[in-house]
């Protein structure tokens, strides 16, 4: 058998690549084991949403993903014309990058590779057994290999052998609907950066691919009689179909992807079971609506990654991997939910739907409702309330506080020096945000940062101290001492 591992990710797409660069971080050994000999070409998903982009922050990368796209300041909703505004959430990045997959993927490897991750291309995995530890076999070429590893996290998609392995059942439905997608040079591009069309004829989304060059048409043709995803796509019928639902001609040529899918939909009914975990498609798919799976998927592997390190180098109990599913299968059923609610908008063409599209474009237009749904699909609203594992003592868990995720607040140290939030999360650790006053005991899992007393408003004012979760959520905090006495007063 070949050397043990700590952990094995089945799956080499940004999912498993971003969980790999999270372990590698905190110095586990993990291997990817991928099945294709090279990246992808064709990029599936397009969005990178500022939630994400702020996760790439967290580790200091996100430059490397700003300079290769195109900002948007705004996402659409079941392609209606009322846009969800991303510019009035607190964060460095209230936008959508438009960036293709293969970048984001080839971002993603090169990080990888720079902290020691462990590639091995061309291994199909046939088997996962869960024993006393796990065993992943498969072939590389004509060659049998057998990896042994303390846990396996299938980052597989949406056919997963992780998840057949581990007998966690796909809970949804087939596909019921068809949608055509190209990647092409339109020599007749609109004026207008995103279009969004739905009338009798069809729904229609054309949008720049980022590269500067090429435009992704995506469509549902109310004409179309049948469903036949594996059916080659030719371009005369994207262009035709595209031409009557938009009433002009775009005039797309020099495809470089075309091709069929579906509206397939089901969410894993766990996200693990004993050692083997579940990450990205291996856990959800659904309609690709407002460009979320991707997102979500690294933002699985970003809440995964510390636990799982922190439980392989013995510094949390293992029941810590138990809160990956509790904080992000509901994550997965809003997705499933806020998908099918989209697809509903974009796919139905007969007048009562068309009637519900103008009321939703009114309704979207109250800003706080505008702000939940875009709070939603961007990832900003993700918020875990329960009670969570602290690597110190004596920390609280406040109502309304813990749990929300910490946007890159300016920060002034106790010495006078400037700096921000995520320049100290950039390691993977726990970070305790402390006044110079507080004197609350510190483990060797902390970075601890001295704030200057009243020279930072807001949370970090309020307490003694903020314990931040290496993944930017908010975790626990310590009152002050003269609020402490007081609380004590009034008990």
């Amino acid at each position: 058998m070949d050397k043990e591992f700590d952990v094995a990710i089945v799956g080499g797409g940004p999912v498993g690549l971003w969980l790999a660069c999270e372990l590698a971080l905190a110095k586990v050994k993990v291997v990817v084991l991928e099945r294709r000999t090279e990246r992808v070409t064709q990029s599936r998903a397009l969005a990178i949403h500022g939630r994400t982009l702020e996760v790439f922050a967290l580790r200091g990368l996100a430059d490397r993903f700003l300079a290769r796209g195109r900002s948007i300041p705004s996402g659409h909703f079941g392609a209606l014309d009322t846009r969800l505004d991303f510019s009035v959430i607190d964060t460095r990045f209230p936008f959508m990058l438009l960036l293709p997959q293969a970048t984001t993927e080839a971002l993603l490897e090169e990080r990888a590779l720079e902290i020691g991750v462990i590639m091995r291309r061309v291994h199909f995995v046939e088997a996962v057994e869960d024993a006393n530890h796990v065993v992943i076999s498969g072939r590389y070429g004509g060659t049998p290999f057998r990896f042994s590893a303390r846990y396996v996290v299938g980052a597989d998609g949406a056919r997963s052998m992780v998840r057949r392995a581990a007998a966690i059942d796909f809970v949804g439905h087939p596909a019921r609907h068809m949608m055509l997608l190209g990647d092409v040079v339109l020599d007749a591009p609109p004026a207008s950066p995103m279009v969004t069309i739905v009338n009798d004829e069809g729904g229609l989304l054309v949008v720049p691919l980022g590269d500067g060059l090429h435009h992704r048409i995506a469509l549902m043709d109310a004409a179309a009689a049948s469903l036949a995803p594996f059916e080659p796509l030719p371009l005369a019928e994207l262009a035709a179909a595209a031409a009557r639902i938009a009433g002009a001609d775009f005039r797309p040529r020099d495809p470089i992807w075309l091709s069929r899918f579906t509206d397939e939909t089901r969410l894993a009914e766990h996200y693990r079971k004993g050692r083997m975990l579940l990450a990205g498609d291996a856990a959800h798919i659904h309609a690709p609506m407002g460009g979320q799976g991707m997102n979500v998927g690294i933002q699985d592997a970003m809440n995964l990654g510390w636990k799982l390190a922190s439980v392989v180098h013995g510094s949390a109990p293992e029941e810590l991997l138990e809160t990956y599913e509790r904080e992000r299968w509901p994550v997965g059923e809003a997705l499933r939910r806020n998908t099918l609610t989209q697809l509903r908008l974009f796919s139905t063409f007969d007048p009562s739907t068309l009637a519900m599209r103008r009321t939703f474009e009114e309704v979207l237009r109250v800003p706080a409702i505008n702000r939940y749904f875009a709070d939603e699909v961007s990832g900003f609203g993700v918020a875990y309330p329960e009670p969570l594992f602290a690597p110190d003592r004596n920390w609280e868990h406040r109502e309304g506080v813990s749990g929300h995720r910490l946007p890159d607040k300016e920060l002034v140290l106790q010495d006078g020096t400037r700096t921000t939030l995520y320049r100290h999360l950039e390691y993977g650790r726990w970070v305790r945000l402390q006044l110079a006053s507080d004197e609350a005991v510190t483990s060797d899992a902390t970075t601890v940062v001295a704030l200057a007393p009243g020279a930072n408003e807001g949370l970090f004012a309020s307490f003694a101290s903020v314990l931040a979760r290496p993944d930017g959520y908010l975790a626990h905090v310590r009152p002050a001492a003269d609020a402490r006495g007081a609380e004590r007063a009034a008990a």
